[in-house]
Order: structure tokens, then sequence, then C-alpha cells
């Protein structure tokens, strides 16, 4: 089978990230299916347009399913279904908190626990989760949502460890700032919206958070990055895309005192 052949899956491919790699990929001829939660039974008449819920288990497992039986193969899973949440962690309640790891976390683990045993038995695969920055650093107002992206990197390279020898790769992916519908769909903690000690930092930190993704690049640059990884024997545990002040970030929170790494985030996120 050539490479450009290969058999890829990928969520959240209604809309950014995921609909930029499908439409990226597809062009350059590899067999894509695009699943999304949003896709409607219309959609899915379309056989490579497939209604997946990544927090229910029989959704995911019925998705994964019709493509084997389609194909009888899965060369390539890219996770990318997710959202945003932002609020204070205090004012964030813990029924928001379980629904933004249900998605981000257990969603992305329940695609992967669906198609392992395929590619086991294949003896090859590639799994590539879409994580962020923010799952290497923790941001102000954004707590549950890198809290969430700091358990699938946790997750992720235990799983690398563990399935490298069925010849299963797995990869992280670590966007930055992209400009992608993901600022619109955020979803704000309910108590944000209240008069709160916390009120006027949150909306500062809000607007720089949305003023750095409407500024930042068009997601076909992870698109092409996905590409060279998928054509990669031997792809590397992590990959970061973004901005050079993002990358720099990531070094300075290993070398700075966290006082003074603390001040540098504060003050960007409060215009200070």
């Amino acid at each position: 089978m050539q490479i450009n052949r290969s058999v890829v899956l990928i969520t959240g491919a209604s809309s950014g990230i995921g609909r930029a790699c499908a439409d990226h990929l597809s062009m350059k001829g590899f067999k894509v299916y695009r699943a999304s939660r949003s896709f409607t039974a219309t959609d899915s008449a379309d056989d490579a347009t497939l209604h997946m819920d990544v927090n229910l288990d029989d959704s995911v497992n019925d998705c994964i399913l019709r493509v084997a039986e389609m194909e009888g193969r899965i060369d390539v899973i890219v996770n990318c279904a997710g959202y945003g949440l932002a609020g204070a962690v205090e004012e964030t309640s813990i029924e928001e908190m379980k629904a933004q790891f249900e998605t981000n976390l257990f969603g992305t683990l329940r695609v992967c626990r669906a198609a392992l045993p395929l590619m086991r038995r294949q003896g090859s695969g590639l799994i590539v989760n879409v994580s962020s920055i923010g799952g290497l650093i923790s941001l102000p107002f954004q707590g549950l949502y890198c809290a969430s992206k700091f358990a699938l990197e946790a997750a992720t390279e235990a799983l690398r460890m563990e399935v490298a020898p069925f010849g299963v790769r797995i990869v992280l992916i670590e966007p930055g700032d992209f400009n992608t519908p993901f600022t619109a769909h955020r979803r704000r903690a309910v108590r944000s919206g209240e008069q709160t000690a916390y009120r006027e930092r949150f909306e500062k930190a809000l607007a720089a958070m949305e003023r750095d993704e409407s500024s930042g690049r068009a997601p076909l640059a992870i698109a092409h990055l996905l590409e060279r990884i998928i054509n990669q024997p031997s792809p590397k545990c992590r990959y970061v895309t973004g901005a050079w002040h993002e990358r720099a970030a990531i070094i300075l929170k290993a070398l700075l005192p966290c006082k003074f790494y603390e001040r540098l985030l504060m003050k960007h996120y409060q215009g200070g």
C-alpha cells in the first residue's frame, strides 16, 4: 500500500484544525474519513462523513467498526475533537470540569481504545492526539482546559510506550494560537459572567486570548505538519507548533524561577 492511500480517520473534522487536516490529506490522495458529532444523518449518507460523539462509547465504536468494515484497516487516527473552557478555577463548577475532561481527555482515549485492537491485529498504525501548548504550560483562566491537555499528554506518553511493541506509533501535536472557530466555540464557566472578585481580570485575560488566536496562523500549517508526521517511519513523541514567543514560553518555564515566570504570563494576559 502506498502511503498516500492510507486510510485516515479524523475526529472533530467539521471545522478548525480537524477540517483543515481532512481537506489537505484528501487533496494529497489519502482516503479520509471525517467524523464529528455536528455531522447529521444527512451528512453521514456520504460514507466518508461520519456522525461520531466522542463522549459516547457506542458512537465511537460504531464509527471505528464502520470504517474497518469498509476499508479492512485504519492506518491513521487523528484526534482533533475538543473545546475550550474559560473561567477561574474557583468559579468553574465540578460539572463543567467533568464535561471538559469528558471530551478533551476521555473522548480522545475512547477513540484510541476503540481503534487499538484493530491496529494491533494489523501490526501497524499511527494515532495523532492533538493537544496544545496549554498541555505544557498552564494559563490563567484556562486552568481546566490546560488540565485536560496536561492529562492527555501524560496518558499519551504512557500509551506510546505500551503499544510500541505492536508496531503502533503514538504522537502528540501541540499547537499554539491558530485562527480557527475554536475561539468562537469556547465556553465560559457560568459564574464567570457574574460580578465576582475575578470578573475584571478574567475579561482582560479572555480578550488577550481571543486577540492572540485571531492573529494566529491558519490551521493549514498543522495539516502540513500532520502530513510530514504520517510520512515519517519513526516520528517523535511531540511536535510543538506555534509562534516563536509561544515556544519560548515553554523554555522559560523550565529556566526561570516560578514567580518571575508567572509575572511574565500575567503581564501578557492582564495587559500590563
